[in-house]
């Protein structure tokens, strides 16, 4: 039904399948959801529970004499805002992403509105790009969102300053905020392949609940794999296995073997998974 709709659209006067559900409206949509509102809101207090942590706890300390980046917290602005992202990328990072990518399809049609954007019509490579697009920048904002804000919660609390490293050394505040970039940017393309992945199941289910909670679940089981050591080499096959690589660029030598491994693999996983998206997406009925 809704592809004969298109084809008949296709030839009516002024339709043009590119000006479909227009990115700038998809994403004022999903800007109103009350889930981003939630998450970012989520993301904006963590620098500050942080804060009152540190205030009562009288600041972190190291163990056995061994310095962490977690030791260096209340030293800088900058520093509070790389332990911020330690603290976070590991899990609290994930949850965006797959709300954002998982939940984006599979909400459309637990309302049973999916099969009234197609009739639109709106083609559904149209529909998917729109909806994956807006996915991504969400999540993009959030990993921005939460570094900005602990940078100048950091600031207020400790001052402007160097990044201190916990091999020793520092790094100029200019430096420090460029190396802090490239974190963000390297966290982002490693979470890819759970963007891929909750926005697959987003494609194959009317539940959302279920493609975000099947997307966390499974990045969850990657951790879990990547520290039983009896895989050996098997683990470099592994997405979790390079999620913390960005530390080589809080080092005094910037790093990137690592950071290029992770983001060839990420990439190329998510690359397979959206592929699948799109195709599966492309032969089924819709009927909700």
């Amino acid at each position: 039904m809704s592809g004969t709709l298109t084809e008949r659209a296709e030839v009516a006067d002024g339709y043009r399948a590119g000006r479909t559900l227009p990115l700038r409206v998809e994403l004022a949509r999903q800007l109103k959801r009350r889930r981003t509102l939630v998450m970012y809101g989520i993301l904006a207090a963590l620098p500050f529970v942080l804060l009152i942590a540190f205030q009562v706890g009288g600041g972190p300390g190291s163990e056995n004499n061994q310095v962490g980046l977690m030791d260096t917290a209340t030293l800088s602005g900058p520093n509070f805002a790389a332990v911020n992202l330690f603290a976070s990328a590991g899990f609290l990072l994930i949850i965006p992403v797959a709300l954002f990518c998982g939940d984006t399809v599979a909400s459309e049609a637990s309302w049973s509105s999916l099969r009234y954007l197609l009739a639109a019509p709106v083609p559904r490579a149209r529909l998917l790009w729109s909806k994956l697009v807006v996915g991504l920048t969400l999540s993009l904002a959030a990993m921005i969102l939460l570094p900005l804000v602990a940078l100048a919660v950091g600031t207020v609390a400790y001052g402007w300053g160097p990044l201190q490293l916990p091999t020793g050394g520092e790094l100029p505040a200019g430096t420090a905020a460029q190396r802090l970039l490239i974190t963000v940017a390297y966290i982002f393309v490693s979470q890819l392949v759970t963007a891929a992945l909750a926005f697959w199941l987003s494609t194959r289910t009317d539940a959302p609940l279920g493609a975000v909670g099947g997307a966390v679940g499974l990045t969850i089981v990657g951790n879990v794999l990547d520290q039983v050591t009896a895989l050996g080499d098997w683990r470099d096959f592994l997405p979790a296995h390079w999620q913390y690589a960005w530390l080589d660029a809080v080092r005094p030598k910037l790093q990137w073997s690592d950071m290029i491994q992770g983001t060839s693999l990420s990439i190329t996983l998510a690359l397979v998974l959206f592929a699948l998206a799109f195709r599966g997406f492309a032969r089924k009925d819709v009927v909700s």
